[in-house]
């Protein structure tokens, strides 16, 4: 499932309106239905303002590997 899936699901199981997320997100309702329609990309900045409207935390929409936190060694050149 995409991001704005999730998105989209998680306002829908919460009895929320799109309007009003958007309003609290500040993104226009038409930018913002396109997004949860998957006619225009949800960027990273959309999703940070999204999930603070939420009160909720990215990773709930997004899977993180966590092998990736893994610390970078560094080179010695």
């Amino acid at each position: 499932m995409r991001v704005y899936q999730k998105v989209r699901e998680y306002i829908d199981s919460h009895g929320l309106k799109q309007c009003v997320v958007a309003q609290k997100a500040g993104i226009p309702n038409n930018t913002f239905n396109a997004i949860m329609n998957g006619k225009r990309t949800l960027y990273a900045d959309d999703l940070r303002a999204i999930c603070l409207a939420l009160n909720v935390s990215p990773e709930l929409f997004i899977e993180i590997n966590r092998d990736c936190e893994k610390p970078v060694e560094k080179r010695n050149n």
